[in-house]
């Protein structure tokens, strides 16, 4: 069996003991944004998968957009960063 050699640490296992992987994070060439995606790389900077930098770094993503995909995960679970939940979850 072949392992591509990565950075960092492999895979991590979440508090439901499922395991978590860098083969779980969506692909460096990410253009189409989905609740999913949003999610999985949020969960890999928590469980330390990877760090914050990294991720913003391998996604082009700016600080204040990824933490506010943090905020919106904390408040509303995963549903907050649908994007037609917007205007729902910003009146609250």
């Amino acid at each position: 069996m072949f392992l591509k050699k990565v950075e960092g640490r492999r895979a991590v296992t979440l508090q439901d003991g499922s395991v978590f992987s860098q083969a779980d994070l969506p692909p460096r060439n990410t253009n189409r944004w989905v609740a999913s995606r949003k999610a999985a790389v949020v969960r890999g900077v928590i469980y330390g998968l990877i760090s914050q930098e990294d991720a913003l770094e391998r996604y082009a993503l700016t600080e204040e957009e990824f933490l506010e995909w943090l905020k919106a995960i904390r408040t509303h679970g995963e549903d907050g960063l649908k994007t037609t939940a917007l205007q729902k979850y910003r009146q609250l």
